[in-house]
C-alpha cells in the first residue's frame, strides 16, 4: 500500500450492510448514507458511525442533498456511500454512490492522505457506478451538482421520489 493506510473489515462489513436488502428487515433501519475517516493514528479507514444516516433520519427531509452535506465535515475530509433511490425515463434504479469529501478548509496534508488512500477503500467496493467528488462547496452548491453525476436531467426524472 503506497499510503500505508488498511481498510477495516468493518468497512467491508458496512457495505454490505448497505448494498444488501433483507427480506423482511425493517426498511426505516436500512443505511442510507455511511461516511467513512481515516483513524486518528493514521493507520486504518474506518466506518464513521457518529455520522451514518438510515433511512428513518432522511424521512420528513424536503431535500436530502442539503441533509447529506450538512453531515459532511467543513474542515475535515471523509469517504462516503451514498444509496441513492432516483427514477430515470425508463424505470427506478438504486446505485450505490461513491462520494470523495475534500473540502477546501481541511488541510491539504489530509487531502493527500484522503486521496492517496481512496483507491484502497475503492476495491473494497465492488460495483459502484457512480462517483462524486467534493473539492469545494460549489461541488455541493445543490442537487443539480448530483443530478449531473447520475446522467443530467434528460436521464433523471426523479431523485428520492420527488421530481427534478
Amino acid at each position: 500500500m503506497a499510503s500505508g493506510i488498511a481498510v477495516h473489515d468493518d468497512v467491508v462489513l458496512t457495505f454490505d450492510k448497505i448494498r444488501v436488502r433483507l427480506q423482511g428487515a425493517d426498511k426505516q433501519e436500512q443505511l442510507k448514507l455511511v461516511l467513512f475517516k481515516i483513524s486518528d493514528d493514521g493507520k486504518c479507514i474506518i466506518v464513521d458511525e457518529e455520522n451514518c444516516l438510515k433511512v428513518k433520519h432522511l424521512e420528513n427531509e424536503d431535500d436530502i442533498f442539503k441533509k447529506i452535506v450538512s453531515v459532511m465535515p467543513k474542515e475535515d475530509c471523509r469517504y462516503a456511500l451514498y444509496d441513492c433511490s432516483w427514477e430515470s425515463k425508463d424505470s427506478p434504479k438504486e446505485d450505490l454512490v461513491f462520494i470523495m469529501w475534500a473540502p477546501e478548509n481541511s488541510s491539504i496534508k489530509k487531502k493527500m492522505k484522503y486521496a492517496s488512500s481512496k483507491q484502497y477503500i475503492k476495491a473494497k467496493f465492488q460495483g459502484l457506478k457512480f462517483e462524486w467528488q467534493v473539492n469545494d462547496m460549489s461541488d455541493a452548491r445543490d442537487n443539480s451538482v448530483f443530478i449531473e453525476k447520475l446522467g443530467g436531467r434528460g436521464v433523471v426524472r426523479k431523485l428520492e421520489g420527488k421530481e427534478v
